[in-house]
């Protein structure tokens, strides 16, 4: 078990705490641990740095942050795809050389990961999902148990001090895929 926090909009906050609403997966192309809920793990100031950051974007959409809040979650990992672990680390590069194959069979390009405009740190991962995204496929077409979560550290931001080894921003995110993994959710 884990406490994870999400950084939503207030009106989603108190719907999810309400169970007025449910789960909801992000599917983007771009979604750093592929396609799932997103959780800062243990860590609800950087839950509402981002909702913060998500508010202050100049493009607005149907999920479209007016109030920065962040929601609570007890969460069960189940079977998790844990990126600091040397064995997930094995299987996703192993997917990565099965999508580069597939790629080259049917003549497309690979993507790329890319910052925001006027960034460093690569906010766009469209590469990091793709591989992700064909590791749960796979795994679906040779029968295997699909993963419950996917769990990843990232180094972002600005170096702490000179030649640092640690950035502003470093973090542990997750990302679930299976709503059951989900025991509650609780205003911080």
């Amino acid at each position: 078990m884990i406490i994870g926090f999400h950084g939503c909009d207030l009106s989603i906050r108190n719907q999810l705490v309400n169970k007025r609403l449910s789960f909801k997966k992000s599917e983007n192309n771009y979604d750093w641990l592929g396609h799932g809920m997103y959780f800062w793990d243990n860590d609800p100031e950087r839950a509402l740095e981002f909702a913060r950051f998500k508010k202050s974007l100049p493009q607005k959409d149907k999920n479209s942050i007016k109030t920065p809040a962040v929601v609570g979650a007890a969460i069960d990992m189940g079977l998790c795809l844990d990126l600091v672990n040397s064995n997930s680390i094995k299987l996703l590069k192993s997917a990565y050389e099965l999508l580069v194959w597939d790629i080259e069979q049917h003549n497309q390009v690979l993507q790329k990961n890319k910052p925001l405009k006027g960034g460093e740190d690569l906010i766009f991962r469209y590469l990091d999902c793709a591989v992700i995204e064909t590791l749960h496929s796979n795994r679906i077409q040779n029968n295997l148990p699909p993963f419950d979560s996917v769990r990843g550290v990232f180094w972002e931001g600005k170096d702490l001090y000179e030649n640092a080894g640690f950035k502003e921003k470093n973090h542990i995110q997750i990302c679930i895929r299976n709503p059951d993994c989900i025991k509650g959710f609780f205003i911080p």
